[in-house]
C-alpha cells in the first residue's frame, strides 16, 4: 500500500481509512483510484471490520482529481481512441460510489475542510457523514464543463431534495458546514477537534449489533428506496431478518443483552 492512504484500527471492529496527501488537499491521482478500489474490495471480505471511517489529513478532506500531478490511468490501453479511453477511465472511477454502497460494512465519512470535485461524491456515497466546522462543499466539477459525475445527480437529491440539489448542481454554490447539516447533506456538524471522536461514537454504537443484521439492513435501506411497493420492501426486510436471526451471532447478541455485557461476535 502507498503512503496515500493510512489504514488503522482505532477501536476493535472499526477500520479507519485516511486520505493522506495533505499537500494536495488529498486530491486523487489515477493510481489512488485503483488503490482505493483495491482497499474497498479487500475490506468487503474482512468480517472483523464491522464499520469503516473515511476521513482525510490536513486542511482538506478531498478536492477531487489532482489536475497537476494526477498521472495517467494505467488500466487504459494507450492505443484506444478518446471515447474508449474515457469509458475505460470512468469505469474504474464510477465503481467507487457503488462499491461504497455495496460494502457490507457501514461507512462513516468524517469530513474535514474543503470537499470539491469528485471528493463531493465520497460523503454522499457514505452511509453517514459528519462534518467538522471547517467543512466546505464545493461543486467544482463545473470547471470540467459539467456539473455532476460519479452519481451526484442520483445521490444529492436523495440527500437534500430535488430543488436544493438542482440549485447546488447548477450554480456550483459552496455549502458551509452549518448549512450542510441543516439541509441534510451531513448528519451533523461538530468542532474540528471533535470530528474523529464523533465518528467513533457512531461506529461504536453500530459494532454492538449483529454483523449480518447490519449488512442486510444496509442492503434493505438502499434497495427499498427503489422498491415498487410497501409489500416489496417488507419482503426484502423479512428475508433479511431470517438470514440475520439464523446466525450464532444473533444468539450471542441476545445472550449478551441479558448478561449485560458487550457481545463477542464470531461471524458464524
Amino acid at each position: 500500500m502507498s503512503d496515500s492512504f493510512l489504514i488503522e484500527e482505532p477501536v476493535e471492529g472499526v477500520t479507519r481509512i485516511t486520505l493522506n496527501r495533505p499537500d494536495s488537499m488529498n486530491a486523487f491521482t489515477f493510481a489512488m483510484y485503483e488503490e482505493f478500489v483495491e482497499i474497498l474490495n479487500r475490506i468487503k471480505f474482512q468480517p472483523k471490520t464491522r464499520v469503516v471511517i473515511l476521513t482525510g489529513t490536513g486542511k482538506g478532506f478531498c478536492t477531487g482529481h489532482d489536475l497537476r500531478n494526477g498521472g495517467k490511468p494505467g488500466w487504459v490501453d494507450p492505443e484506444v481512441g478518446k471515447a474508449y479511453a474515457t469509458k475505460y477511465t470512468m469505469s474504474v472511477l464510477a465503481s467507487i460510489p457503488t462499491l461504497m454502497r455495496s460494502l457490507p460494512q457501514p461507512i462513516i465519512c468524517g469530513v474535514n475542510g474543503t470537499v470539491a470535485g469528485m471528493g463531493y461524491v465520497l460523503p454522499l456515497a457514505a452511509d453517514i457523514a459528519i462534518a467538522g466546522k471547517s467543512a466546505k462543499f464545493v461543486n467544482s466539477i463545473h470547471n470540467a464543463a459539467t456539473g455532476c459525475e460519479l452519481g451526484m445527480s442520483y445521490l444529492l437529491p436523495r440527500a437534500v431534495g430535488t430543488q436544493r440539489a438542482a440549485e447546488l448542481l447548477l450554480t456550483a454554490r459552496a455549502v458551509l458546514s452549518d448549512e450542510a447539516e441543516r439541509i441534510g447533506l451531513v448528519l451533523k456538524t461538530v468542532p474540528d477537534e471533535e470530528l474523529q471522536a464523533a465518528c467513533l461514537e457512531v461506529a461504536k454504537a453500530i459494532v454492538v449489533n449483529v454483523p449480518l443484521g447490519i449488512w442486510t439492513t444496509k442492503q434493505s435501506l438502499y434497495y427499498n428506496q427503489n422498491a415498487g411497493s410497501l409489500e416489496q420492501a417488507m419482503e426484502m426486510e423479512t428475508r433479511a431478518v431470517f438470514m440475520a436471526q439464523s446466525t450464532e451471532d444473533a444468539a450471542e447478541k441476545k445472550k449478551s443483552f441479558f448478561e449485560k455485557r458487550a457481545p463477542q461476535f464470531t461471524s458464524k
